[in-house]
């Protein structure tokens, strides 16, 4: 198997950004930042209560919908 390039990932970025714009791709990345950090959070034992900012933050997204 060939290995890639810095052109050529580059170029595959680019049509991935293309494809689905920057703002989907800043969103899915944030969303996969909090479900590894609910997960870590899982592990330790910690309680995976709300605070006001967590809520502020889901009442943000559903306003951006």
């Amino acid at each position: 198997m060939p290995q890639l390039g810095i052109w050529e990932v580059l170029i595959i970025i680019l049509i991935i950004v293309i494809l689905f714009g920057a703002g989907r791709i800043a969103k899915a990345g944030g969303e996969l930042g909090k479900g590894i950090r609910a997960f870590k959070e899982g592990l330790q034992g910690k309680d995976s209560e709300t605070t006001d900012q967590d809520d502020a933050e889901i009442d943000s997204a559903k306003e951006d919908k």
